[in-house]
C-alpha cells in the first residue's frame, strides 16, 4: 500500500509542476571554444566542428539557462556560438548576455545564454577578477506579475577556479571563492542563487568549497543538490558524479579517464527550501553522459554507455574533456501572458494500454518540434525524443518493446514555448 501511495503522490507532484513552470539549467566547460593554443589547435579543437557537437548536446537537454566556461573572450566567437549551435534546427529562443571583462590576462571567459521566452537579463557584474573573472548574471522570470513591476529573480554566478593540485593552487581557489562570497554578501543578499562552473576541486575539504558551502557566509551559503561531499579525486565511490576527463589519452583534451568531479551547480538556501518562488526539483541533478561505469576510462569505451543516445555520447566525447552538469527548477508562479504564449499542441491521442508500440496522433496549431518523454512512477526518465513535425496533423510510432510492463507518465513539450501536457500510459 505504501508503494502505491508514494507513486500516487509522485504523480500529483509531477502534474503540479507542469501546472507551474520549469527551468532547465545546463553548465558546461567548452574546452577552449574559439581559442587556439599550442595544444588545442585548429586541427584537434576546431570551433566549427565543436558547433555541431554543442548543437547536439544543447538540443538534447533543451536548457533555459546555459552557462559556459572556456569560451573565447572575442565577442564575435560568443555570437557565433549563439547563431551556429544554439539558435538552429528551428530553435530561435536563445539570447546571449553582454560580455564584461575585468581580467585582461586570461583568454578564456564565461558566458550565459538564456531562453528569452521565459527569462530576461536584468544585470551583469563581475564578483572578482583574481586569476579569472567570476561573473554574476541577474535574470528575471517573465511572469504574469511583470505588469505590476514584480517578478522572481535568479542570480547565476559563473566561476572557473584556478586549476591543478597542490597547496598553492588550493589557496588561489580559496581567494577566488572568498572574494566571490564577500561580493555577494555585500551586494546581493537574500536572493535565489545558482553557483556554477568548473571549480577544479579535488575534495570537499578544500578551502574554496568550504567557503562556498560552510557557515562563514550564512546569507549566501550554497548547497550541493545531491549532497555528495568527500574526496572525489580518483575515487571510484564517486564514479557516478565525475565530470572529467572524457578521454583516456590527451591532446587538446586531458587524459586519464573519468576520475574527477570538477564541474558543479550549487544552489542557495532560498532555492533549496523554496523561500522565494524557485525550488530545485529533487533528483534532476546529474552529469550528462555519466553512467557510473567508466571510472578511469573514456566515456565511450567499453562497457557501452547507454545513459544518452549515441550521437550525444559522441558529441560529449569530441567536444570537451568535461561533462556538462544539469538540473531543473520549478517556478511557483504563472508565466507571462499564458493566453498569448499558448502551446502549439492542440491534441495528443494514443492507444492505451499498449503492448509494444505507442501509435501517436498529434494535432498542432502550427508546425513545431515536440519533445516526447516517458517517466516511470519513481520519476526516472525512460525515453526522450525530439520530433519535428512539418504538418498540423501528424502520426508517429514509438517502440516500447524494451520497456517493462507498468504505469508511466508521458510528457509532450512544445519546443518553442516550453509548455507541456502530460498523460498516463499503461504498458502491458
Amino acid at each position: 500500500m505504501k508503494k502505491y501511495i508514494l507513486s500516487f503522490l509522485f504523480i500529483l507532484e509531477f502534474l503540479f509542476l507542469q501546472a507551474q513552470d520549469t527551468i532547465t539549467v545546463l553548465q558546461y566547460n567548452l574546452l577552449n571554444y574559439g581559442n587556439y593554443t599550442s595544444y588545442c589547435t585548429q586541427n584537434n579543437n576546431n570551433y566549427l566542428d565543436k558547433d555541431g557537437y554543442i548543437k547536439t548536446i544543447v538540443h538534447y537537454i533543451n536548457p533555459d539557462i546555459f552557462t559556459v566556461n572556456e569560451i573565447s573572450v572575442d565577442t564575435n566567437m560568443q555570437i557565433h556560438l549563439l547563431n551556429a549551435a544554439l539558435n538552429s534546427q528551428g530553435v530561435s529562443h536563445f539570447s546571449k548576455a553582454n560580455f564584461i571583462r575585468k581580467n585582461t590576462y586570461s583568454d578564456l571567459g564565461n558566458m550565459l545564454y538564456y531562453n528569452h521566452n521565459k527569462l530576461g537579463l536584468a544585470g551583469h557584474s563581475i564578483a572578482q577578477d583574481y586569476i579569472r573573472d567570476i561573473d554574476v548574471y541577474k535574470l528575471y522570470y517573465k511572469s504574469s506579475r511583470l505588469n505590476s513591476g514584480d517578478t522572481t529573480f535568479i542570480y547565476c554566478v559563473v566561476a572557473h577556479l584556478k586549476a591543478s593540485s597542490g597547496t598553492t593552487n588550493q589557496n588561489k581557489r580559496k581567494t577566488m571563492a572568498v572574494n566571490t562570497m564577500q561580493y555577494l554578501t555585500n551586494n546581493h543578499p537574500n536572493n535565489n542563487y545558482l553557483l556554477m562552473g568548473d571549480f577544479n576541486l579535488y575534495t570537499s575539504s578544500e578551502p574554496a568549497y568550504q567557503a562556498f558551502t560552510g557557515t562563514s557566509y550564512p546569507a549566501i551559503r550554497f548547497f550541493d543538490p545531491i549532497n555528495k561531499p568527500g574526496s572525489w579525486h580518483n575515487n571510484e565511490q564517486f564514479s557516478l558524479y565525475h565530470t572529467q576527463s572524457t578521454h583516456s589519452s590527451g591532446g587538446c583534451a586531458s587524459g586519464g579517464g573519468m576520475d574527477d568531479r570538477f564541474d558543479f551547480i550549487l544552489i542557495s538556501n532560498n532555492i533549496k527550501n523554496n523561500k522565494k518562488k524557485i525550488n530545485y526539483i529533487n533528483k534532476t541533478y546529474h552529469a550528462v553522459g555519466q553512467d557510473g561505469k567508466h571510472f578511469n576510462l573514456a566515456i565511450n569505451a567499453p562497457p557501452t554507455n547507454t545513459s544518452v543516445p549515441s550521437n550525444v555520447l559522441n558529441s560529449l566525447y569530441n567536444n570537451s574533456d568535461h561533462l556538462p552538469v544539469t538540473l531543473k527548477l520549478y517556478i511557483n508562479e504563472p508565466p507571462l501572458g499564458v493566453s498569448a504564449l499558448q502551446s502549439s499542441i492542440n491534441e495528443v491521442r494514443f492507444n492505451n494500454p499498449v503492448r509494444n508500440n505507442v501509435q501517436l496522433s498529434i494535432k498542432l496549431k502550427q508546425p513545431t518540434t515536440i519533445k516526447i518523454e516517458l517517466y516511470s512512477l519513481l520519476g526516472k526518465r525512460i525515453l526522450s525524443k525530439n520530433l519535428h513535425f512539418k504538418n498540423t496533423y501528424n502520426k508517429t510510432t514509438i517502440n516500447l518493446n524494451n520497456i517493462p510492463k507498468g504505469i508511466y507518465i508521458m510528457r509532450f513539450t512544445d519546443y518553442k514555448t516550453k509548455i507541456s501536457i502530460t498523460q498516463k500510459l499503461l504498458k502491458r
